[in-house]
């Protein structure tokens, strides 16, 4: 298979590289920079996925068995304008565009099948407005173009390199011998993703008969509580700290804030909880994920290799004062 990353220096693209060569596929990668370091078998292309002229200019006169579209844009958002003039443009000369949506899609709400309604128009969080919008945009294409389109929706995605501070600042502070923090009751849930597993589903998305035209919801079967995941992580590293709850609320109000820079609980892993059930995945792409504790544990493996860095506690440390002194009066 000749395949086509846009993106694929990041946390998913890497994996999705690797799987790609070890199964024997050419792999070409397009994004910003004049070089990558992911090995002499890997193309390069230079181009602003953001600016769809630069895009195609790129790959001009090229064909691609398959198009895997990762890349998203943190600082300025990705609209679906961006992702579906270049998925336009290719038709007709690709086998497959397996696009990267997001769990954030369906806006929120629970145990969520690929067929409920996405997040409108005029939601208020641009990415989640970026991603419903650009899914909804590649099924018109491919019911008025015939686009061969896919979609993968995975919730939180953790595993070996995840750039993002998650399961690292449990770890942390587990290695510091330091309290974890458990806002309100700890019943919050979160579902997640092995990015490995995510590497797998875009490669079954490629070659599944039966998978063009549909969106697949990538996960772990069932979602966890936060205090849940707490034990997880314990467990993946065979220790534990003192775990202290105090309410959500009273963290916001000293300045808490799920995206930091006063971080208490791993990026982004305070928010309303969004679901979704798998079963298509399962019986479509015959996706098996991987059992949570095993990602975990592999995980913890490359976080004892390479994760060092000092953090600061300081916020931490006055949450943790303001509590104790609540309870002593």
């Amino acid at each position: 298979m000749k395949s086509l990353i846009i993106g694929g220096t990041q946390f998913i693209g890497r994996h999705l590289v690797a799987s790609l060569l070890k199964a024997g596929h050419e792999v070409t990668i397009l994004h910003r920079k004049p070089s990558h370091d992911l090995g002499k078998k890997v193309f390069n292309l230079q181009a602003d996925r953001n600016d769809p002229a630069q895009v195609l200019s790129a790959v001009n006169g090229q064909s691609f068995d398959t198009v895997f579209d990762l890349a998203y844009d943190w600082e300025r958002g990705t609209p679906a304008r961006a992702v579906c003039n270049v998925a336009h443009a290719l038709t007709g000369s690709i086998g497959r565009y397996v696009y990267m949506s997001s769990v954030a899609a369906y806006g929120d709400g629970l145990n969520h099948h690929e067929g409920d309604a996405l997040a409108p128009d005029d939601h208020p969080d641009p990415y989640v407005r970026n991603k419903a919008q650009t899914e909804r945009a590649l099924f018109r294409l491919h019911q008025r173009h015939g686009t061969p389109v896919v979609t993968i929706r995975p919730p939180f995605v953790y595993g070996p390199g995840n750039p993002i501070y998650r399961e690292q600042f449990f770890w942390d502070r587990i290695r510091d011998k330091r309290s974890i923090i458990l806002p309100g009751d700890g019943r919050r849930l979160m579902q997640f993703a092995y990015v490995k597993d995510i590497a797998d589903a875009c490669l079954r998305a490629a070659e599944a008969p039966g998978a063009v035209g549909h969106a697949f919801n990538i996960s772990n079967a069932r979602p966890l509580t936060q205090a849940e995941l707490i034990d997880a992580y314990f467990a993946a590293a065979g220790k534990q700290v003192p775990v202290v709850r105090i309410p959500r609320e009273r963290i916001l109000r000293s300045g808490g804030h799920p995206m930091g820079p006063n971080l208490y609980f791993g990026m982004y892993f305070d928010l309303p909880p969004i679901t979704m059930v798998i079963s298509k995945a399962q019986r479509v792409l015959h996706f098996k994920p991987t059992s949570f504790a095993e990602g975990l544990k592999e995980t913890y493996k490359w976080y004892l290799r390479h994760h060092k860095k000092a953090v600061d506690y300081g916020f931490e440390d006055h949450i943790l004062a303001k509590d104790r002194a609540a309870l002593a009066s």
